[in-house]
């Protein structure tokens, strides 16, 4: 083949540090549309990106060329930026934690992730994020000691 072709679909969750509430409610909607943005900027496709007032999902692709750890150092970096000069008073502290959880999916399961992505608003009434990982990292058979999952 003389070409090299993939299509590698992402589940990819971070929050704020300490899952503390520093994205505002009017400006999440900027927020992930700047996140889908700095997807693309890196040659990755955002299917959709959403969360809550102190986390997101997106549902997106892996470019050919980047490692994961690349990607998501690009967006969260460039984001945080952001967010810092869209509210320099309100946000002037923000910072997303340290780590994520990126999960591969088949194509099969992107109308899914989507659904979800949109839902979470409502999903984190009942449930809230630490919950909401510990079921990601059960769901995807991720491996973790859970000491070294929070801040």
């Amino acid at each position: 083949m003389s070409q090299s072709l993939s299509k590698i679909l992402l589940h990819v969750v971070f929050s704020a540090k300490q899952r503390r509430d520093l994205i505002p409610p009017e400006l999440r909607e900027g927020l992930h549309a700047y996140l889908a943005g700095a997807c693309r900027e890196q040659g990755s496709h955002a299917y959709r990106v959403g969360g809550t007032e102190n986390h997101v999902h997106l549902a997106c692709t892996l470019p050919r060329t980047l490692a994961v750890a690349d990607l998501l150092e690009g967006t969260k970096r460039s984001s945080s930026k952001w967010m810092k000069k869209e509210a320099p008073k309100r946000c002037g502290d923000f910072v997303w934690q340290n780590g994520y959880g990126a999960f591969s999916l088949g194509q099969s399961q992107l109308q899914r992730l989507i659904r979800y992505i949109d839902n979470q608003m409502e999903h984190h009434r009942k449930e809230d994020f630490k919950a909401e990982l510990l079921a990601l990292l059960d769901k995807y058979e991720v491996d973790y000691d859970e000491q070294y999952l929070w801040e």
